[in-house]
């Protein structure tokens, strides 16, 4: 039972998550701007935190469940229940943007011309992750990959702060939600910010072009931060073992018992 609650939080709040942030950068960017669309992320993180946060611990990202694994917050045989339902509630997130966005004409667009064009949601990239060409400013993969490493781990550190023993509980959410809107303003104009493997997948599904192509690259170098995090983590001596009062250990402990 504890991990089928862990599973329908994670997708509950991965899906807020992609709603708030994603549907914002798809349907308002222009208005919103880059400081828009980041507040939206990290308000719907806090939003979401607040609400799944004493079920699951409110990973919605496999780059943080990554971290937390690491660290032995999460143990390993509830990993797949987190990742599962992070994948499933961005999906479900993406697919009701995308069935919205069908009651638009199009969106404007730069044509190959140079002149504006009316173009679908898919077309206009979907607030999908990119590098090179798709890049918002044209950064590199090189500078893009060092971008997601970099930004997720800093972000999962912020994270595995926010649950260490002595962090006053109440302000975890508020403060993760800052931390990702902190990234948000650094790398949306590098990758349009990734830092979470299920929020690319879900772009670039309903994206299915380029964004398809160039999608290992917002899994891989996700994950790879949120694991640097952990074991920088460890390196600080500030991991807390299983021991530590945190909602994973409690939902394990549950799930291990059948209640």
């Amino acid at each position: 039972m504890g991990s089928t609650r862990i599973f329908l939080a994670e997708a509950l709040g991965t899906a807020i998550l992609i709603i708030g942030g994603v549907g914002t950068a798809v349907f308002d960017a222009d208005r919103a701007g880059v400081l828009g669309v980041a507040l939206a992320f990290g308000i719907s993180l806090a939003v979401a935190a607040y609400l799944i946060g004493p079920i699951s611990g409110c990973h919605i990202n496999p780059a943080v469940t990554a971290a937390m694994a690491v660290v032995r917050k999460t143990p390993g045989r509830l990993v797949p229940y987190y990742v599962g339902g992070q994948v499933f509630g961005g999906l479900f997130g993406a697919l009701l943007i995308w069935s919205v966005a069908q009651g638009r004409p199009g969106f404007t667009a730069v044509g190959a011309d140079g002149r504006p064009t009316i173009v679908s949601v898919s077309e206009a990239g979907f607030a999908s992750n990119g590098y090179g060409a798709h890049s918002p400013d044209h950064f590199n993969l090189g500078a893009v990959i060092l971008a997601e490493v970099v930004a997720t781990a800093v972000f999962a550190l912020v994270v595995l702060g926010t649950t260490a023993k002595g962090f006053p509980v109440p302000m975890g959410g508020l403060i993760a939600g800052v931390g990702l809107t902190l990234v948000h303003l650094v790398t949306i104009p590098v990758s349009n910010t990734s830092v979470n493997p299920a929020r690319s997948l879900a772009t670039a599904i309903f994206q299915h072009g380029w964004a398809l192509s160039q999608l290992w690259v917002f899994i891989v170098f996700p994950l790879i931060g949120g694991t640097l995090a952990g074991l920088g983590w460890l390196a600080l001596g500030q991991a807390q073992t299983a021991a530590a009062v945190t909602a994973d250990s409690e939902l394990a402990t549950a799930s291990a018992t059948g209640d």
